[in-house]
């Protein structure tokens, strides 16, 4: 299983989420057995790393996201992974055009895919306070949660295999 997060740049929402969800699975029965990547929809950032309050923040919680690099979402990215998870609907809108109709099957809004019930968006803490970063990682790790329950779920039903 390959899942792919995507958000505007690729500095912040969406290695927060990468970082988190690789740390729920690394805890989890499903170690090794999934891969996480992240990119943007938009360039500006390809090639640096994720922005220095999201590094703090994922570090406050014994995660390390500081050796990410932003890269922009591109149309293999829909033949290389099995879901392309969005944090917000913009970034569902302007992946969706780099998607066939069929890959616009594997296209979700990371939060309710994740089980998330009520908030849709990952909210851009890029021009917030650090307190803004803090309610984002609290959103993502939440997510990463119940993704990892919903991989385990979808695991033991045969949905995806070892």
């Amino acid at each position: 299983m390959r899942l792919l997060v995507v958000c505007l740049g690729n500095i912040c929402r969406s290695p927060m989420a990468e970082g988190a969800l690789r740390a729920r699975l690394d805890a989890s029965l499903l170690a090794g057995q999934v891969q996480v990547d992240s990119a943007g929809t938009g360039d500006w950032h390809v090639g640096e790393p994720p922005d220095r309050r999201a590094i703090a923040c994922a570090a406050g919680h014994g995660v390390d996201i500081g050796g990410l690099r932003a890269r922009q979402l591109r149309a293999v990215d829909f033949d290389r992974f099995d879901w392309v998870l969005c944090a917000d609907e913009a970034n569902m809108r302007d992946a969706a055009r780099l998607a066939t109709p069929a890959q616009r099957e594997r296209l979700a809004l990371y939060l309710p895919w994740s089980g998330g019930k009520g908030r849709v968006a990952i909210p851009d803490p890029y021009t917030g306070s650090n307190d803004h970063f803090e309610q984002v990682w609290t959103l993502v790790d939440t997510a990463a949660e119940r993704a990892v329950a919903r991989l385990l779920h979808d695991a033991d039903s045969g949905i995806i295999g070892p």
